[in-house]
């Protein structure tokens, strides 16, 4: 195989297998190269994916090491996209009764999913994350999205048990804007005791759901190591129940009477 051949098998794969340690034979025996050509083709591809500003290539020595690839993006990337995103949803014609916007056009585009997976997985990429766990339906695109890139599974709470999921674990909360009390559940078999997880949610306004993950998550003594929403409201922050989480964009008004909202970046660069 030409190195150039192998250049583009080789950056197919590791972003392929993205946050998964692959070792030197694996490569040396795939494209049948000597040691030190598949050193330096990784040198070449940890080079290109800088300057793209989409991650780089964790080098682990050691007999048991080899290179592992971490997805990033960069904050001008990052900051661009943002921009756009809400540039978008500025649009009056996705007022919907409530104050709410319509967001499902964005969450169904899977280049738009796929960018704000990667932007989570940027920031929580030196996280310990063992699952990415969200609640049906809306958020599902986005826990998949960033589960990709982080390389780990999904875990989606619902509102009503399922018969195809076996056992079952349910709670009671009270949801934060609307103060009624729901119900979710989770699957015994859905999460290992003690798991590390990532919530990430389309949308928050008081915070009630995520609130109620966390208590459903408590009953599986899980560890939540961050948390992730698309879009929060502002005019919430009084009654708000969750202070430590990460936004993409921020909705500080929205003039139901005037069709016009305002969007802006969320608080993802000031963590």
């Amino acid at each position: 195989m030409k190195r150039s051949e192998r250049l583009v098998a080789m950056t197919h794969y590791l972003i392929e297998h993205p946050q998964q340690l692959v070792s030197l034979p694996f490569f040396t025996n795939e494209y049948e190269s000597a040691k030190s050509s598949i050193s330096e083709d990784l040198a070449i591809i940890n080079q290109m994916f800088q300057q793209q500003g989409i991650g780089y290539l964790q080098t682990i020595p050691g007999a048991a090491g080899g290179v592992k690839y971490i997805p990033r993006n960069s904050k001008e990337k990052s900051e661009v996209f943002i921009d756009q995103l809400a540039k978008q949803l500025e649009d009056p014609e996705r007022l919907l009764p409530g104050g709410y916007l319509f967001m499902s056009d964005l969450l169904g585009d899977p280049q738009t999913v796929r960018n704000i997976g990667r932007l989570f997985a940027t920031h929580f990429s030196s996280s310990t994350i063992d699952a990415v766990v969200t609640v049906a339906t809306k958020g599902i695109p986005l826990a998949y999205a960033v589960a990709s890139y982080l390389n780990v599974p999904v875990v989606i709470v619902r509102r009503d048990p399922k018969v195809t999921e076996g056992s079952t674990v349910s709670i009671n909360y009270v949801s934060g804007s609307s103060r009624k009390i729901q119900t979710m559940v989770l699957s015994k078999r859905s999460l290992k005791q003690g798991a590390n997880v990532l919530i990430v949610d389309d949308f928050m306004k008081a915070g009630g759901t995520i609130n109620g993950m966390k208590s459903l998550l408590e009953e599986f003594e899980a560890n939540v190591a961050g948390i992730g929403v698309l879009a929060e409201a502002e005019d919430e922050d009084e009654d708000r129940v969750v202070d430590d989480y990460v936004s993409l964009l921020q909705i500080n008004n929205v003039d139901i009477k005037n069709r016009k909202i305002e969007v802006h970046r969320g608080n993802l660069f000031e963590q």
